[in-house]
């Protein structure tokens, strides 16, 4: 019973390396369109705002690839 327990567990490495995944699929994208709206409007502040938006829009994104990714599945 014990050993199910600890096969059921991400490990540390597992962890880091899916938060990574989520944490690029978070950044990326408003990264980038701050810098490309910045570009093409000239405006520190529009720029902020867009990235913002597309930030939060990206993070409702990741809650739902992290529930099917971080979910461990178990082999039969």
């Amino acid at each position: 019973m014990s050993n199910d327990n600890k096969t059921s567990k991400l490990t540390m490495k597992e962890i880091i390396l899916k938060g990574s995944i989520i944490a690029v699929i978070v950044t990326v994208p408003s990264i980038t369109t701050f810098a490309i709206s910045w570009f093409i409007l000239d405006n520190l502040m529009q720029a902020a705002i867009i990235g913002g938006v597309i930030h939060f829009i990206a993070m409702g994104f990741s809650l739902k690839i992290s529930k099917k990714l971080l979910v461990k599945r178990e082999s039969k």
